[in-house]
């Protein structure tokens, strides 16, 4: 009999050791990846959450100190089912924001909230804000000084000239006059030309000519406003969406791969991103735009939406927009068929927006680089039946592999002027 109760206790102290391994093992495994976590937060949660800051739901960091882990996990899975059930905080936060029901995602394993738990966590970091090298403005000054002492040498230069060429005539009339009637006698070399009609007319004909040449340039820019850049009323910086951040130009302007416009993106296309971005980075910030500017404009983004930061307040305002690239009316111009028929890049017209701080007309859209566009440019016949039967017909016709649009047709009055 005692040795019976000797094997219950002996298991029963097994047992317990057992139960206390296990739960530490899971609580050591329970932590989470923060790294795994924070993909899974940007994927599931960053609509409408933030770490920091209160938008559609609460700020998060720190929740799984504040709340119930198995809470958290109810609550993520299926909140509307706790708001049904008359929990107290689910009810209360259901009624603070908006009573707006929290997407459910009964897809998470237990280890994808762990994983979100241990990210959101994770202690705050400051951002580092990079100092700027003290000889890079020193540079820039030594070269504005080399400059402006270049300039001064040549004024300079030319002062003396001028000196020197006055004193020159004047020692000239002085001699003239010492040689009294001798010098009266002489006409002046304007009196000369004058009186020879050849260099008159010469002179006459060399002066129309130069005249009609720069009336003609000049009347030939008119309409043509290549470096336009003009000041809009939401500063929008090409280069850190198009180039640092590597968003595509179609994904603002869709309308470019199927309609003749590339369209003005609404801002409701810069709100899918800017709903969770209230403010750049401090690195972001370069030269004469700083942090302060560029969030600046980002609030202008959201007066102008009706967004307060958590919700849309309905008191929204259009934004005036100054249009950059303008083609008369009397030019058809369709970007579908450039863009998505054939191939053409955006860059091609456009010039390197990526690179563009202000966006600026690269081109100089006249019709003449239209033209040259036209006879230098191949057509993309790849995939298209139709561009390959008539390729085959006229590259028998000029002799050639590869047909220009200007060959195919592209310089027909009527396909721009209709």
């Amino acid at each position: 009999m005692k040795k019976v109760k000797h094997r219950n206790s002996t298991s029963k102290v097994l047992g317990f050791c057992l139960a206390f391994l296990l739960a530490f093992s899971t609580s050591i495994f329970a932590q989470g990846d923060p790294v795994a976590g924070k993909s899974l937060f940007n994927s599931n949660c960053a609509a409408c959450h933030k770490l920091d800051k209160d938008m559609t739901g609460p700020a998060l960091r720190g929740v799984a100190e504040r709340l119930e882990k198995d809470w958290l996990f109810e609550w993520i899975r299926n909140s509307s089912k706790m708001i049904k059930a008359g929990d107290p905080y689910a009810v209360e936060i259901f009624e603070k924001y908006n009573k707006t029901a929290m997407t459910a995602f009964p897809q998470l394993s237990d280890a994808d909230l762990e994983n979100i738990l241990a990210y959101t966590s994770e202690e705050k970091k400051a951002e580092v804000v990079p100092v700027a090298q003290a000889g890079a403005g020193d540079a820039s000054a030594d070269s504005g000084m080399s400059t402006d002492l270049v300039l001064g040498l040549l004024a300079l230069i030319l002062l003396v000239l001028a000196v020197m060429l006055f004193m020159v005539t004047k020692t000239l009339n002085n001699l003239a006059k010492q040689a009294g009637v001798q010098a009266e006698e002489t006409d002046s070399v304007w009196q000369k030309f004058v009186k020879n009609q050849f260099l008159v007319l010469v002179a006459v004909i060399a002066f129309m000519l130069f005249a009609g040449y720069h009336a003609f340039g000049f009347l030939m820019q008119v309409g043509v406003d290549q470096g336009y850049q003009p000041v809009q009323p939401i500063h929008f910086s090409h280069k850190i969406h198009a180039g640092d951040n590597g968003i595509d130009c179609k994904y603002c302007h869709s309308s470019a791969r199927v309609s003749k416009t590339s369209g003005i993106p609404s801002l409701n296309v810069c709100m899918n991103c800017h709903k969770n971005i209230s403010e750049v980075a401090a690195t972001t910030a370069d030269g004469e735009y700083t942090k302060e500017f560029y969030d600046g404009e980002i609030q202008k983004l959201y007066d102008a939406v009706g967004w307060d930061g958590t919700k849309y307040t309905g008191e929204s305002s259009p934004v005036k927009w100054v249009r950059v690239h303008n083609l008369p009316d009397f030019a058809y111009f369709n970007h579908s068929q450039h863009v998505t028929v054939a191939g053409v890049a955006c860059q091609k017209c456009h010039g390197p927006v990526e690179e563009m701080e202000i966006l600026e007309q690269h081109a100089p859209l006249t019709m003449g680089w239209c033209v040259n566009c036209h006879r230098e440019t191949n057509v993309k016949v790849e995939g298209n039946e139709y561009y390959a039967k008539i390729h085959d017909e006229l590259k028998k016709k000029y002799g050639v592999d590869q047909l220009t649009i200007a060959q195919m047709g592209g310089l027909e009055c009527g396909k721009c002027h209709y």
